[in-house]
């Protein structure tokens, strides 16, 4: 159960509910009511983006979720062009949708964008040449410039950058090296470090790593349902993160403080239920 010196974080992402999965992950949500103080599903909620398929996420979240929820859209969410009415669908259902938007839940921040490809370090494609190039770098850097925004509207000492897309290579390391440019881009990696987030969560790479940390040592978890599966089969699947629960201030005391520099805070801990507990230095 969660315990009062932290706050415990669920993350799972590609869940890719179809019409008749109706029940498919009631045992797993409610495993993730009973251990987590939050849930967070990082994209591809449905598997084609139609409606029909949010609603039926929406009616098993509602009977099994008692605990707050945030989201992003992946990729598939936006196949079928409703990716506005999936998201009015779980929002109806106490979802906190998030798409360049962020929420504080537990004293945690949680800033959210679905993010886009384009690649990694050298290899990233740059705005040069035919203008579909450019749009195509353009939307990447457009989902950058969105997560920074979100991470700039949060005050709190810990924040979870929630994504769909990679933000670094070494969580998509396991997919075939010809798809790495459209598993994520290291453009999302650059508001993680100057925000100092204390960890990120993606998904999209299903046959990824389940873990890696940026160029400045912040944790990335790949939450995705099929790499959780396969990395570790016998253990519950989802990623628990655990952040210190920040005291509140005496009455008539100091508030607390915030943006503290990440060396400040205490370490958040990550791990796989049922597997050993290590406190991840942020």
């Amino acid at each position: 159960m969660p315990t009062s010196e932290t706050v415990r974080i669920a993350a799972v992402s590609d869940v890719h509910y179809a019409k008749a999965s109706q029940g498919s992950l009631l045992p797993l949500f409610a495993q993730i009511t009973e251990h987590a103080d939050i849930l967070v599903l990082a994209g591809d909620l449905t598997d084609y983006g139609l409606p029909e398929e949010a609603r039926v996420l929406a009616r098993d979240l509602t009977a099994a979720v008692r605990i707050p929820v945030v989201a992003v859209l992946g990729n598939h969410d936006y196949e079928a062009g409703q990716a506005d009415e999936v998201s009015r669908i779980l929002m109806h259902a106490g979802v906190h949708m998030l798409d360049g938007d962020a929420v504080e839940l537990h004293g945690v921040g949680f800033a959210g964008v679905k993010g886009f490809a384009g690649g990694f370090g050298r290899g990233a494609l740059g705005p040069w040449g035919e203008p579909a190039i450019k749009m195509f770098v353009q939307e990447a850097l457009n989902e950058a410039l969105k997560l920074e925004s979100a991470l700039a509207r949060l005050q709190t000492p810990h924040k979870i950058a929630v994504l769909h897309y990679a933000p670094i290579r070494e969580t998509v390391e396991g997919e075939p090296v010809e798809i790495h440019p459209w598993l994520g881009s290291s453009r999302l990696e650059e508001p993680l470090t100057r925000f100092e987030v204390s960890a990120a969560v993606h998904g999209h790479a299903h046959k990824g790593a389940p873990e890696g940390r940026t160029s400045t040592g912040i944790p990335v978890y790949n939450v995705a349902l099929q790499v959780l599966r396969d990395s570790y089969p016998d253990r519950p699947h989802f990623r628990m993160i655990e952040v210190p629960r920040e005291p509140e201030p005496a009455p008539g005391g100091e508030p607390r403080p915030h943006g503290r520099r990440a060396g400040d805070r205490e370490p958040l801990i990550s791990r796989v239920p049922g597997a050993p507990a290590a406190a991840d230095a942020d």
